[in-house]
């Protein structure tokens, strides 16, 4: 409770208090009612209801304090009523405590059993009896324009719908379904699509009962509804009345945390992979997918191994699509660590006119993140200005591939301070095969060496397993940066290079037993260790191999 305090809410109650914890756990003490609900063995879901034994009682009597305080504190007859000893009538207490969940002011925290489904049903129970039904939901709120505007949910209040999902069918096309929070939707109308400036003619109405789906002819709000083809509307849409511009500002997402890179299986496979992929966004946009022309890779991203696992299934079987997963490549970059200095000089004579480029350049380091500048130092015009800049370029696209492993070379400064030209044979490209050859020659001399990408990684863990997280991040390079804790949960904050956080998710989750999560983001780019430069430039040189 504590953690769900700190966490989520503040406002969280318990209305229900179980009995036992973990594969001890038999039931739950209403706080409201003070009956003890125990499950029958064997009887999923059933219960047997009798009065809370005395010492359970005891043990809970301030969380029903608590519970009735908060209640009431709404309701000035009840508080009054209370804080004087009264007997509070089960019916207004009931009605006062729908009118706390729908303000806010209370949020009900229930407990029960997935393997028992102990008090499961209790739950359903009380979501009937005390959660408003969609006519009397709070306002939801939401912008129109740069205005903040608040919806009734009532039929007559503006039309205003969120997509929530998207999945497609053979034969059938994308189905998109939503959820009415205001106004009315029926079969024939158009509505609006603000997020992307869009307009939707609504057809063939439905609700969604399990695999089936059943024609309706309107729907209000709080109703579930499908409807296909959509042309321009995606999952987190908001769909309006005509002219109007309402949106809930769409959903935000979980980050990524598992990286993936896919090759198809076969000459078909490839053919559809681009199509595949995309309808796994469409339908869950927590899965991502995109060709990364520096690493030569297709790179599908997702929430961990599961995840993405599952979606490659899914594409398997709903679009005929196989494909293959391999760790993916890593974005290294080269930089320079000393100035150096040196001539690159191009001359080719064949006969009518030729190529002739000649100049001296000077590769200096600069700072972390400072990328690629060109200095144009040329004194007394002996390269022409118009051509200066051609080495430069060339200098530029040469960079693209570095010297050591080829990857490409970043932060460092070209100074061209001389050269030469010839009347007739200097050209742009002449002074642009120049400068390349220059800067291949220099940067070797300049003490080249390998940066790798350092991810900032959050993990955040139960304390009892602090041991066993820190002395995972240490074996995989990392430097902890911090820890702080968070209710019962201690977080842990390290930079870890991103060539050590493969398939860190799950050796997390086995660490834990399921109990940690973390989060990551590129942090820098820093100079690997001696032993992997050379593990780097041995794989690349078998690759080009």
């Amino acid at each position: 409770l504590g953690q769900i305090r700190g966490e989520l809410t503040s406002a969280a109650m318990p209305v229900h208090v179980p009995i036992g914890a973990g594969a001890d756990f038999s039931g739950f003490v209403d706080l409201l009612t003070m009956k003890a609900h125990t499950s029958k063995g064997g009887d999923k879901g059933a219960a047997g209801v009798a009065d809370a034994p005395e010492a359970v009682a005891s043990e809970v009597e301030d969380l029903r304090e608590e519970l009735i305080e908060a209640i009431v504190s709404g309701d000035d007859d009840l508080l009054e009523a209370y804080f004087e000893g009264e007997d509070l009538d089960p019916g207004r207490l009931g009605e006062a405590f729908a009118e706390a969940i729908r303000s806010g002011d209370v949020v009900p925290v229930f407990c029960g059993s997935c393997q028992t489904s102990a008090g499961v049903p209790a739950l359903m129970d009380r979501i009937v009896e005390l959660f408003p039904s969609p006519d009397r939901a709070a306002p939801r709120t939401a912008r129109e324009g740069d205005d903040e505007v608040s919806l009734e949910p009532g039929a007559a209040s503006p039309t205003a719908a969120l997509v929530f999902k998207t999945t497609s069918e053979p034969h059938v096309g994308d189905l998109s379904y939503f959820r009415v929070f205001s106004g009315r939707i029926a079969n024939g109308v158009t509505l609006a699509n603000p997020d992307r400036s869009a307009s939707e003619r609504i057809a063939h109405l439905a609700i969604p009962h399990g695999s089936r789906r059943i024609d309706v002819e309107a729907l209000n709000p709080g109703d579930i509804g499908v409807v296909t083809k959509l042309k321009d509307t995606h999952t987190g849409d908001t769909l309006c009345d005509s002219g109007s511009q309402l949106s809930f500002g769409g959903i935000e997402w979980p980050q990524p945390d598992l990286s993936l890179a896919v090759t198809a299986r076969t000459r078909a496979d490839e053919d559809k992979i681009g199509s595949g992929l995309a309808k796994l966004h469409e339908e869950d946009p927590t899965f991502s997918s995109g060709y990364d022309p520096e690493r030569g890779q297709t790179i599908i991203r997702g929430l961990g191994e599961i995840h993405l696992n599952i979606s490659l299934e899914k594409m398997t079987r709903k679009y005929g699509v196989n494909v293959d997963t391999h760790q993916p490549n890593i974005a290294y970059r080269e930089t320079i660590t000393k100035t150096a200095d040196g001539q690159g000089r191009h001359k080719k004579q064949s006969g009518g006119r030729g190529q002739f480029g000649d100049c001296y350049i000077r590769l200096s380091p600069l700072p972390r993140g400072e990328g690629y500048k060109f200095v144009d130092s040329i004194k007394g015009g002996v390269i022409p200005t118009k051509f200066v800049p051609a080495v430069g370029k060339g200098i530029g696209e040469a960079s693209n591939r570095g010297v050591l492993a080829g990857y490409p070379l970043v932060d460092f400064q070209a100074e061209c301070y001389d050269g030469s030209h010839h009347s007739v044979d200097s050209s742009d490209i002449a002074f642009q095969i120049a400068g390349s050859i220059a800067f291949q020659k220099v940067a070797r001399d300049a003490n080249p060496v390998i940066l790798e990408p350092i991810m900032e990684v959050e993990v955040e863990t139960p304390e009892e397993y602090m041991g066993e997280v820190m002395g995972d991040l240490n074996q995989r390079r990392g430097r902890v940066l911090g820890m702080d804790s968070k209710g019962r949960r201690q977080v842990v904050k390290a930079h870890v290079p991103q060539a050590e956080l493969y398939k860190y998710s799950a050796a997390l989750r086995s660490l834990t037993h399921g109990k940690a999560t973390h989060t990551r983001s590129l942090a820098a780019y820093e100079q690997v260790p001696p032993h992997v430069q050379e593990k780097v430039i041995a794989e690349s040189q078998r690759e080009d191999d």
